[in-house]
């Protein structure tokens, strides 16, 4: 086997191209070494073996007589010598070159086109190969920084190149020269010796991605990953589901005493990781997401801007705060609410009365008809609700939506016949069928309770006093309201 075998055997067999692109490209180097030698490649021709064992490249000649251009003629003569008497003026033969024969300038010219042939054909594997990767994990090792960017050995003899720029970095993490790192694939690019990809170990799609390897019931569905928010390098919020109710889905990603999740902590360089469970019912899913705190009661003051109060005892405000308000604004991220936070005390003194209990639902009409609202005050009302589990509830004095709103929220309800899964269902159709309406309560009821002049009774022993400003009983030897504070004075008329 030649030289050229040789050389091509190792190029599909060993270094994996394609035997298109070799072909491609040693056809390339020999008519550009042609060109370097007679000036131009128009009638060079390139030759392979059925085999690819070898390959050759011939002149292709005129046959003239009286010859003008010997690059691209040749005497009849000489063309009858070579093809026989058969040979006729006018006629084009094909004549065997021997590359050796080719100058040194032509030869350099030839193997720095099949070398930069070979390059971007590499680079085009690369690509074609990696592109599809994105969003996957990748293992390399520090190999050097500059201006805070690690740059990352992948292997492929420096022609796969990694880089982990500052803003994808991890804020508590620190490597060495050596070390091994484990990132995801962000992006792929172009560089002049093959590719390079862009690396994050900041992305939560890294955490989803390692805590799949280490979950089988992640990998074959039975449990979802409905959201993941990160604070790089402190604390990553994780809410989970599975639509089998005899599955835990947190415990599956916990693992027993927590060795599967201890597994991607490791991984993320001992980042807090919280693992809670998703739920259709905000309530039910705020009070998770500000895990590890325990909330006592969660109220939501504004549906249609989703802003909710959440109120826990005092020892329990710190932790659900987080440091630095890093756990209630991770809550805020995952479950796309305005969460506030006050303690037991702190919510004392919030008036709720502002937040009314009167509840609308969207009627279905045809295309034709406007929207229309029907209000709904009773349990009973509400589209889809078991109706016995309504008329046990009215039994024990829940019949109003407010009434179970309170109990619910308080979790004392116990009534024997109504489950646990009954009482969220009833919650869940609540936030999914009805709207919070808000109302002057307070003006009403300071309207209602001021004193007429008709009213009063003819002897002035006998006669009541309400402060002009809030309606609050008041006598005659007061001077300040004990309610609002408004100072006033009695006089005779």
């Amino acid at each position: 086997m030649s030289e050229m075998a040789e050389a091509i055997r190792q190029l599909i067999s060993e270094k994996g191209y394609s035997e298109d692109s070799v072909r491609q490209t040693i056809e390339r180097a020999l008519k550009a070494a042609y060109k370097r030698t007679y000036g131009t490649d128009e009638n060079a021709i390139v030759i392979f073996n059925d085999d690819m064992s070898d390959v050759s490249i011939y002149s292709r000649k005129v046959v003239i007589d009286g010859v003008y251009d010997p690059v691209m003629e040749i005497e009849l003569e000489e063309a009858k010598k070579l093809a026989g008497d058969s040979v006729e003026e006018g006629d084009e033969i094909d004549i065997l070159e021997d590359p050796k024969s080719f100058d040194r300038s032509a030869v350099a010219t030839g193997k720095q086109t099949a070398h930069q042939g070979l390059n971007e054909t590499y680079k085009n594997s690369l690509m074609n190969e990696y592109k599809d990767k994105v969003g996957e994990i990748i293992i390399g090792y520090h190999q050097r920084e500059r201006n805070g960017n690690i740059y990352v050995d992948l292997g492929n003899a420096g022609r796969l190149e990694g880089v982990l720029p500052v803003k994808y970095q991890s804020k508590l993490e620190f490597y060495e020269k050596g070390d091994r790192i484990k990132a995801l694939i962000v992006d792929v690019k172009p560089t002049n010796s093959g590719i390079q990809l862009v690396l994050s170990r900041s992305d939560p799609k890294l955490v989803s991605s390692i805590l799949e390897k280490e979950v089988p019931e992640i990998a074959d569905g039975t449990v979802e990953i409905q959201k993941i928010v990160r604070d790089a390098g402190y604390r990553t919020k994780i809410a989970v589901y599975s639509k089998r109710e005899e599955v835990d889905p947190v415990g599956a990603c916990v693992g027993l005493k927590g060795v599967r999740i201890q597994s991607v902590i490791r991984e993320l360089l001992n980042e807090k990781i919280d693992v809670l469970k998703w739920d259709p019912d905000p309530v039910v899913f705020i009070k998770n997401a500000l895990s590890p705190a325990q909330v006592e009661r969660v109220v939501i003051m504004d549906a249609q801007k989703r802003q909710a109060l959440a109120i826990v005892e005092e020892s329990q405000l710190s932790l659900a705060i987080g440091r630095q308000g890093q756990n209630v604004r991770l809550a805020n991220r995952l479950c796309d609410w305005n969460i506030d936070v006050k303690t037991v005390e702190q919510a004392a003194e919030i008036d709720f009365s502002s937040v009314s209990t009167v509840q609308t639902a969207r009627s279905l009409f045809s295309d034709d008809e406007q929207d229309d609202y029907a209000e709904i005050t009773t349990v009973a009302e509400l589209p889809g609700v078991d109706a016995d589990v309504a008329a046990l509830l009215k039994e024990n004095g829940i019949e109003e939506i407010q009434d179970f709103i309170e109990a619910y929220d308080s979790d004392s309800i116990s009534i024997e016949g109504v489950t646990k899964e009954a009482l969220e269902k009833i919650n869940r159709l609540i936030n999914e069928n009805v709207e919070f309406v808000e109302e002057e309560v307070e003006a009403e009821k300071s309207e209602a309770q001021q004193p007429s002049q008709t009213d009063a009774a003819p002897a002035a022993e006998e006669e009541e006093y309400f402060c002009p400003e809030c309606g609050a009983k008041i006598t005659l030897d007061m001077t300040k309201c004990p309610s609002c504070g408004c100072e006033f004075e009695f006089s005779d008329e």
